[in-house]
């Protein structure tokens, strides 16, 4: 069987963030979009569950700098 990346989905949006940025943008859609999925209803409830998912998402991402804080989100 076949196995996909969970970013490759977002390999192709380009980053209109400045180069100061901490944390990779694949990253933090990935943790927004399982988030929301989960029912997650705001930056803090994202940043929650990325903290409480850690041990899962840090298997799948590079989290260079840890679970984006809800700041980053927003």
């Amino acid at each position: 069987m076949p196995t996909t990346r969970p970013l490759s989905g977002f390999e192709s949006i380009e980053d209109p963030r400045r180069n100061n940025h901490c944390h990779q943008l694949g990253d933090i859609l990935f943790i927004a979009c399982c988030a929301v999925i989960c029912g997650a209803e705001s930056w803090n409830d994202i940043e929650l569950y990325g903290q409480s998912k850690f041990d899962w998402l840090k298997h799948l991402l590079e989290l260079p700098h840890g679970v984006p804080s809800d700041d980053t989100y927003r």
